[in-house]
């Protein structure tokens, strides 16, 4: 299956893609990003990816964007042209080609890049069985973690260091102790009482999408959610944490740092919820697992 990619209109391998030296995204970062999961050709919660995508562009006064609809168009016609059943469609958006000055500079276009690449989310199944590691780092990040721009080098540096200690993902935490998300995900802890909790949305976080869906999806169970902060500490002690994100969508926490999370299994609450996570992901696409594998099909 090819990985093509869409740039400023043209359609063709992700080889022959090209953009300007001199365009804002390499030379400032000054450009926003989204992914977004498709499977069996269709894309999950793509109205709310569309939605974080103007928000992030409107945060950088980035102007002259195709509209949804066209945005909405390229991306089927690129997953098309992918052949991939089950993939990423990943969005990039500068403010466009100038000069390097760091003011905006005036009367240029965006430049628009997306690409479409094949992924393999049965790897998820096993993932959710066993539990992941996690690593705790100082969140070293911008003040505006709530717009999704490709600044992305502390999240980098995180990543590599996570996976050197043979983690899935680095927890971040403030100063005084207050974890705020991970890497590339959102966080959650869930205590004694099987509440779960997550830090409220704000400058400190991304607002994320598969954290949009699971907490709509807890509170039609009657699970209860609290949007708080919560501490590396509390972390440490709760029976349960597990993270969420576009490409997870859930996975469960069973070791922080050099401890077991609870029992060292994946506890009842995260388990239930990625259930219903892939329910949800089948009334949209129609994708399922095979039903020997998850029990929730």
């Amino acid at each position: 299956m090819p990985a093509v990619a869409y740039t400023n209109g043209r359609y063709g391998p992700i080889a022959d893609a090209a953009v300007s030296i001199d365009d804002r995204g390499f030379q400032f970062a000054d450009s926003v990003y989204e992914v977004a999961a498709f499977l069996n050709g269709r894309f999950v919660d793509w109205g709310k990816h569309l939605w974080r995508l103007n928000r992030s562009l409107a945060a950088l006064h980035i102007r002259g964007v195709p509209s949804d609809a066209a945005l909405s168009a390229i991306a089927n016609r690129l997953v098309a042209q992918s052949r991939a059943t089950d993939g990423l469609l990943y969005i990039q958006i500068s403010r466009g080609v100038a000069r390097r000055d760091h003011p905006f500079p005036a009367n240029i276009r965006p430049t628009v890049v997306m690409t479409a690449r094949h992924f393999d989310f049965t790897q998820r199944i096993g993932q959710q069985k066993a539990g992941i590691a996690v690593i705790s780092l100082p969140d070293q990040r911008w003040a505006r973690c709530d717009i999704k721009t490709t600044g992305l080098l502390p999240a980098v540096l995180a990543k590599q260091e996570a996976r050197q200690a043979h983690a899935f993902e680095a927890m971040f935490h403030l100063p005084d102790g207050t974890v705020t998300e991970g890497g590339s995900t959102n966080m959650y802890m869930v205590d004694k009482a099987g509440t779960i909790i997550t830090h409220p949305i704000s400058a400190r976080i991304l607002p994320g999408i598969a954290r949009d869906t699971l907490l709509g999806i807890a509170r039609a169970n009657q699970i209860r959610v609290e949007e708080r902060a919560f501490s590396i500490e509390e972390a440490r002690a709760a029976p349960e944490l597990f993270l969420t994100s576009t490409t997870a969508p859930l996975l469960p926490i069973v070791r922080l740092d050099d401890a077991a999370v609870g029992t060292g299994k994946p506890g009842p609450v995260a388990t239930g919820l990625a259930e219903h996570l892939w329910d949800e992901v089948q009334r949209q696409t129609g994708w399922s697992a095979r039903p020997a594998t998850v029990s929730a099909f």
